[in-house]
């Protein structure tokens, strides 16, 4: 069901922020790394990069998944059709992340690699904004 910050906006919205802002510092972090000590220095970073995208925003998108989205659907088909394309999101990230973890051990992370950490970051920015808009600031108007 999701904590109680899951169904106050301000705090969902923090949270959503605090995860993004974190991805992009760390996928910046590693670019820069690769750069400059290489892709075998890099390795331990990219490591540490996919578990965090584990750790804080598919373990949220867990959250959210676990009832909180049902919750704020309710009966409105509109708000339960949305509720499936953001969870199709999740999905498609969990895809991503599932490439990275498939690749990451073969080759290091490699300038395809950055390209699906990139693509985590769009993704992630376009649900987040989406799911606010229809489940938070839809529903007050």
């Amino acid at each position: 069901m999701g904590g109680p910050s899951l169904r106050q906006h301000h705090a969902h919205h923090a949270i959503h922020e605090g995860a993004l802002s974190g991805a992009i510092d760390k996928t910046e972090e590693l670019e820069e790394l690769i750069q400059t000590e290489g892709i075998e220095n890099a390795r331990q970073a990219a490591d540490q990069l996919l578990g965090y995208w584990v750790t804080r925003v598919l373990s949220h998108a867990d959250a959210e998944e676990e009832g909180f989205y049902e919750e704020m659907a309710g009966e409105d088909p509109d708000l339960k059709l949305a509720v499936v394309k953001l969870t199709r999101d999740h999905d498609i990230l969990r895809m991503i992340v599932a490439d990275l973890v498939t690749q990451l051990p073969k080759s290091g992370p490699t300038p395809e690699m950055m390209r699906l950490f990139y693509s985590l970051i769009t993704v992630n920015a376009i649900h987040s904004r989406e799911e606010e808009r229809l489940l938070f600031e839809e529903r007050s108007k």
